[in-house]
């Protein structure tokens, strides 16, 4: 990764990261660009260079997260989903769900399936079949995830776990 890239990416982490702590504060639709520049420090031309959509944002911090959460937990695969992952997928979600009620609260689902759908997609399209397996699992997980998250995490993610288990052997 050149120091260009290195850098840009920490400007859109510090862009991410002010439109969040706005949004604890202020309706989402309120926030403003100008805003969000101010409180990162950076000019609004460095937004509008990076991003197209307050939205596309919030992906790109949840997709910086999992990469990081990742790292850190030595995920080895952390494209696609299957059973065999499930484990990290649910403690990520777990550690991070104040956020995700922040962003489903907001009405941001969106932005949370397209943070799926980037990290489960095929990176090179083998067949026609794995990219609708990426849909599939994209919308999927998004409805469990939004069905925890309205049950406020009640279950434990090795409850989550367990349950995936059953649903997807039987």
């Amino acid at each position: 990764m050149s120091a260009n890239t290195k850098a840009n990416d920490y400007l859109k982490e510090c862009m991410a990261d002010a439109l969040i702590d706005l949004m604890k504060v202020k309706p989402f639709n309120k926030i403003t660009i100008d805003e969000i520049a101010s409180k990162a420090e950076v000019h609004r031309t460095t937004w509008y260079r990076n991003f197209s959509s307050k939205g596309e944002m919030i992906t790109f911090k949840l997709m910086r997260l999992w990469d990081s959460w990742g790292k850190n937990h030595g995920v080895v695969v952390k494209e696609g989903f299957n059973i065999d992952n499930a484990d990290p997928f649910y403690r990520f979600n777990y550690e991070i769900k104040d956020l995700l009620k922040l962003i489903t609260d907001a009405n941001l689902s969106g932005a949370l399936y397209e943070a799926f759908y980037q990290t489960l997609k095929p990176k090179f399209e083998d067949s026609v079949a794995e990219g609708y397996k990426a849909r599939f699992y994209s919308y999927g997980l998004l409805g469990v995830l939004n069905e925890w998250i309205d049950r406020d995490f009640s279950e434990k993610p090795e409850d989550m776990i367990n349950m995936s288990r059953e649903v997807i052997i039987r």
